[in-house]
């Protein structure tokens, strides 16, 4: 490829930051078109994260719905200061934490399907084999991991849902969690601390023998 199509190419590639920015701009211009496809391209995405806080699927979708209510309403007020993703997910994050207030009711478990701790827990040793007895064992990590992803205060799941499932920075987790980064890496460490001693019993038992 020439000098010149590579760059005529890298002109016309735009970063998630920079297209959801334009669609943002044109939700502002008064086309609401637009706002759907923010819509679309995110709907998933936040109600995986707010149904692992709030757990139950019809409460969730509730949630997502009135968060991009929120956001469509506030959004003549965003200047792009922030990632818009980081915006809404802050946005949905508040108001699913308010959902629980409301609600008086312990926090349930964040991590409804069986995938979600699965991914936390999984390493390339346990991916590379599949004899039942490994696989009980998986199974048993995963469910190990989500009584401690239970038991952890919403802050603390939060943040390590937002770093290990979602693959956020700190930098993107302290702005949409609204604290600094020191606070959001003391969150993921405790919480890496407390899934972590539960796991140890499995981890440091032979598989024989657990059972």
């Amino acid at each position: 490829m020439s000098a010149r199509a590579a760059g005529h190419r890298g002109q016309k590639v735009t970063t998630d930051r920079e297209s959801d920015q334009l669609l943002v701009e044109r939700v502002q211009a008064g086309e609401r078109q637009a706002f759907d496809l923010l819509v679309s391209k995110y709907q998933r995405r936040l109600l995986r994260l707010v149904g692992r806080i709030v757990h139950d699927p019809a409460e969730a979708e509730d949630v997502v719905q009135e968060t991009f209510i929120k956001a469509f309403r506030a959004l003549r007020h965003f200047r792009g200061d922030s990632a818009f993703y980081t915006w809404l997910y802050r946005i949905g994050i508040n108001t699913a934490k308010n959902t629980l207030v409301t609600q008086n009711r312990r926090t349930p478990s964040t991590l409804a399907d069986a995938r979600a701790p699965e991914a936390l827990a999984e390493d390339d040793a346990l991916r590379d084999i599949n004899t039942p007895e490994s696989m009980l064992a998986t199974r048993q990590i995963a469910e190990t991991v989500n009584a401690a992803m239970d038991a952890l205060p919403v802050d603390l799941r939060t943040a390590i849902l937002l770093r290990e499932i979602e693959g956020l920075s700190y930098e993107e987790i302290s702005d949409i969690m609204s604290c600094p980064i020191g606070t959001v890496r003391s969150r993921i460490f405790r919480a890496r601390e407390v899934i972590a001693e539960k796991l140890r019993p499995l981890l440091d038992v032979p598989v024989d023998k657990r059972w």
